[in-house]
């Protein structure tokens, strides 16, 4: 028997229009380590114990495993529709004229659904790689973010919004001078920004700006990914779970450094989408969200904790004759084109 958490111990977060989505979601990525079925069926486990918010995507080759748990899980009455908020992404492939209404209508066929409430630009550019690549693996016909490129693909965004295939639109993998460039030419703006969000890589001023902007931030790889593919783990990299406010407040609330990170995720405002096919795991971060919060001097001290330590360098996606992965990051505070 599956415990739940009650909805109503879960707090909400506004989108710009007043919206309410809960503060924890499921991520579904896990294809460099578990099996479709095995993350459908944590899925269905995540739904039932409470989970009302399941993030997807075209790349992580399950979403036709979902949709059958979906399609399940309405019929048997366990949730209806309207109770999840779901989410899928155009990959970096499907950019081009027409290509977007595409993929969203594959990941509507495959999900089984009349209706996404979240679609996301995966990454800003069309450079593309094979899913489970090595990381020195490069594609000779990636280049650098175009304004135009990328408009194209959120113009069919915007009209996905307007033929109802999707409640809202959303960005991901963006900076503050990408942001700069192509907001003042949406005519739907996007409704959040994911973006990779923990402890050791707190991203203030990005966090900041889409804040300011009425963009609800979304933060992958919350718990720092210690079980990400190897091709995104790399020297010098941070462990969150050994940084010294993280492992001070563990300690003191007696519990494992990942549901500090959960804690802190939630605290600030932004939404955590951790990944999990293990039921005690899926359990421990939903009550982390709904139970002994961190006191003001946890938080402080964790802020505190920020190494700027990106750990999803994206350096696959370099174009010839980028210097390394900070030219897809606009490090300098330009876009590279």
């Amino acid at each position: 028997m599956i415990e739940t958490i009650s909805q109503d111990r879960i707090p909400r977060r506004k989108l710009s229009d007043g919206t309410q989505i809960p503060c924890i979601g499921l991520g579904t990525f896990g294809s460099d380590k578990y099996g479709a079925d095995q993350i459908a069926a944590a899925v269905d486990a995540a739904v039932r114990m409470g989970y009302r918010l399941i993030d997807c995507a075209s790349v992580y080759q399950d979403e036709p495993q979902i949709g059958r748990v979906f399609h399940a899980l309405f019929s048997e009455g366990v949730v209806r529709r309207e109770d999840l908020f779901i989410t899928s992404k155009v990959w970096n492939d499907r950019h081009g004229p027409g290509q977007v209404l595409a993929s969203c209508e594959q990941s509507l066929r495959d999900l089984e659904l009349s209706q996404l409430d979240l679609y996301f630009v995966h990454w800003p550019f069309p450079n593309y790689h094979a899913p489970g690549c090595s990381g020195d693996s490069r594609n000779p016909d990636s280049r650098p973010f175009h304004v135009d490129e990328f408009m194209t693909a959120w113009r069919q965004c915007e009209q996905l919004v307007d033929e109802g295939k999707t409640r809202y639109i959303g960005m991901s993998n963006m900076t503050i001078p990408k942001l700069e460039a192509v907001l003042p030419l949406c005519r739907i703006h996007p409704a959040a920004l994911e973006m990779e969000l923990h402890p050791s890589f707190q991203q203030p001023e990005l966090y900041d700006y889409a804040v300011r902007h009425g963009i609800l931030p979304i933060g992958f790889c919350p718990m720092g990914s210690p079980s990400r593919p190897a091709r995104d783990h790399a020297a010098g990299d941070v462990s969150d779970f050994e940084l010294p406010g993280v492992a001070a407040a563990a300690k003191a609330h007696g519990v494992h450094p990942a549901v500090i990170c959960l804690k802190w995720a939630v605290s600030r405002g932004q939404i955590p989408i951790p990944f999990s096919v293990k039921e005690p795991q899926l359990l421990s971060n939903l009550r982390a969200v709904t139970e002994d919060p961190l006191t003001e001097a946890e938080k402080k001290a964790i802020a505190q904790d920020d190494r700027n330590c990106r750990l999803v360098k994206g350096q696959v996606f370099l174009w010839p004759g980028a210097t390394d992965w900070r030219d897809l990051w606009d490090e300098d505070g330009t876009i590279v084109q």
